[in-house]
């Protein structure tokens, strides 16, 4: 973690046109440095904390012969670096543990704990879902020397999510950056386009790009059961533009209602711009039916000139396909109006333990640690962050070590506010609405009144 000043200089060297990946994507990348410079109030002063090694977290006790089972939301590619990075801690303890990675984890972790048959282990993408099965009693409290752990290995920023009513009850194990936009360098400068510096620039970008005969965006918002999760990350992204921090976290713990004035407003202009003749590039057909990892060959191809989306959005890139100001893809912040506030919306995952053993409380410390961490950047070539102390940057790409450098001296993060919602709303009726709006089927005011029926009332 950077001191202030060694903060500062980064950024001034990279910026936020950094970007990194959360799949695997067989790219290769440039370094990071960047085309503007930006700061965020995300961002100050942290020191270095230790990192506990495997060997302490086995201890003295005996584990061979046991197992353990988790089950999280990343599958192909992605589920098999997770066991690969399991993988060495088992040969180590002589732990049997298996990964199972499914895309409707969402709901499949319901019917598992409803049906009282829970994993050993399971890895939330949602804080929402955490502190729902939390306050049911079905996710076990760390334990003390876990919980210390979390707390000497990550910034306070990431184990604030995994903490529910004032228990550490989940363990940070990765995390993304949102607020980024994807583009061509070389379009860009052939085209004499800027990065924009503020969102109304971006806007005026997209209508010169529209005037130029260019498509401004690519666009897809289907991702099977979370369909329409997309579309709400513009809106918590915009949001955190045109309110304030204060403000999200109102709307987020449901102290503001969520059909209010603002959010209703940014239902609006985002369908207006999605609608906007010649605006958007979608690969499916229609912005409802395109995969949202279907926009990366476009963009390389230039049947549009930007996409704004996380980190792991290099996943979806063509395999080969170089990253940074250098090469055929970079990413600038996606910016706000005010000049004193740079918002950051980050994302990641949580795991949490629901089986009170040994063998399950070691593995669970591995996955919060740095080794972990390293063995997933090896496992994965490309495709994973992690703020954990201690982890080794070289195994980083420097397009993606810059970019974790920064996460990790984060004081201050917005976490997606669908993740943190109540599961019924952040992973239910929001998408249901989103994908409503984007369809027609709803207007922007019938879109955020209905997820405000949704919000449960105890």
């Amino acid at each position: 973690m950077l001191k202030h000043t060694r903060l500062v200089a980064l950024l001034t060297a990279l910026m936020l046109v950094l970007a990194a990946c959360s799949g695997d994507s067989g790219t290769t990348e440039t370094t990071a440095a960047g085309d503007d410079t930006t700061t965020t109030e995300a961002m100050t002063e942290e020191t270095d904390a230790p990192t506990e090694t495997t060997e302490a977290m086995a201890d003295d006790t005996d584990l061979s012969g046991t197992s353990v089972n988790v089950f999280g939301p990343e599958s192909a590619a992605e589920g098999e670096a997770i066991q690969a990075a399991l993988d060495p801690f088992a040969a180590e303890t002589g732990i049997d543990i298996t990964y199972v990675g499914a895309g409707d984890f969402s709901d499949q972790i319901n019917i598992q704990i409803d049906g009282g048959n829970p994993p050993d282990i399971a890895i939330f993408p949602q804080p929402g879902k955490v502190a729902d099965f939390a306050r049911t009693g079905d996710i076990l409290p760390l334990p003390d020397d876990v919980n210390a752990n979390v707390t000497a290995n990550w910034p306070e920023a990431w184990t604030s999510f995994g903490n529910v009513d004032g228990v550490q009850v989940a363990i940070p194990t990765k995390t993304d950056l949102k607020s980024l936009v994807w583009y061509s360098p070389s379009r860009f400068a052939e085209a004499g386009y800027d990065i924009p510096e503020t969102y109304d620039d971006f806007l005026a970008l997209v209508d010169t790009m529209i005037a130029d005969g260019r498509t401004p965006l690519c666009v897809g918002i289907e991702s099977g059961p979370a369909t329409g999760w997309p579309f709400t990350d513009w809106v918590e992204d915009l949001t955190l533009r045109q309110a304030t921090p204060e403000f999200y976290d109102q709307w987020v713990a449901h102290e503001v209602p969520f059909n209010n004035e603002t959010t209703t407003s940014i239902f609006g202009q985002i369908a207006d711009l999605w609608n906007t003749p010649g605006a958007v590039f979608a690969a499916g057909g229609s912005i409802a039916s395109t995969f949202f990892g279907d926009n990366g060959t476009p963009l390389v191809d230039g049947q549009c000139e930007m996409h704004r989306q996380a980190s792991f959005f290099a996943a979806f890139l063509p395999e080969g396909t170089t990253l940074g100001p250098e090469g055929e893809i970079n990413a600038f912040y996606f910016p706000s109006n005010s000049a004193d506030s740079k918002p950051v919306l980050g994302a990641g995952t949580l795991a949490t333990a629901f089986r009170d053993a040994p063998e399950v409380w070691a593995v669970m410390d591995y996955l919060g640690s740095a080794e972990y961490a390293n063995a997933r950047i090896a496992a994965q070539g490309g495709g994973f962050l992690s703020a954990v102390g201690g982890q080794d940057l070289g195994l980083y790409s420097p397009f993606e070590a810059g970019l974790v450098e920064i996460l990790s001296s984060a004081s201050v993060v917005r976490f997606d506010a669908s993740d943190l919602m109540p599961a019924a709303v952040g992973s239910g009726s929001f998408w249901t609405a989103a994908t409503d709006l984007v369809t027609g089927s709803l207007t922007p005011q019938e879109a955020t009144d209905f997820v405000e029926e949704s919000w449960p009332t105890s």
